[in-house]
């Protein structure tokens, strides 16, 4: 088995890599969150964005008509992103600078998605390889 020091991202993240639109709506963004049981989309603008369950959960919580809103309107904008060979203990330390808990994954174009979920899933041993 490998250890967690020589665990990258290749090895951990989520494919295929989902992407939305900017202009879906914003309850159809967390319709398919949920039925893909994922916490982010990559948004297909130039350059990419994300939207993520956070960011459905703050427009709710300021109280903002969500069934007006599209995923435009609450996605985050200039995202970091790690290539496949990034360590896994790189990776953790730069979401926890960040406080950020989804990374796009990119080598050449967009292959993937890193959470942290899927970090700390590996890290307890709870993931296979």
């Amino acid at each position: 088995m490998e250890t967690h020091e020589r665990t990258v991202v290749a090895d951990v993240m989520t494919t295929p890599l989902e992407t939305i639109e900017p202009d879906t709506d914003l309850v159809d963004a967390a319709k398919a969150m949920r039925a893909k049981e994922i916490g982010a989309l990559l948004v297909t603008t130039a350059p990419p964005s994300i939207v993520t369950s956070t960011d459905v959960l703050d427009a709710v919580a300021r109280e903002r008509d969500t069934s007006r809103l599209n995923v435009a309107d609450v996605m985050t904008e200039s995202i970091e992103t790690v290539p496949p060979s990034l360590s896994l203990n790189e990776t953790a330390a730069m979401m926890e600078t960040f406080r950020i808990d989804h990374l796009p994954v990119v080598e050449d174009d967009y292959v993937g998605m890193i959470s942290s979920t899927d970090v700390t899933a590996h890290l307890s041993g709870e993931r296979s390889l």
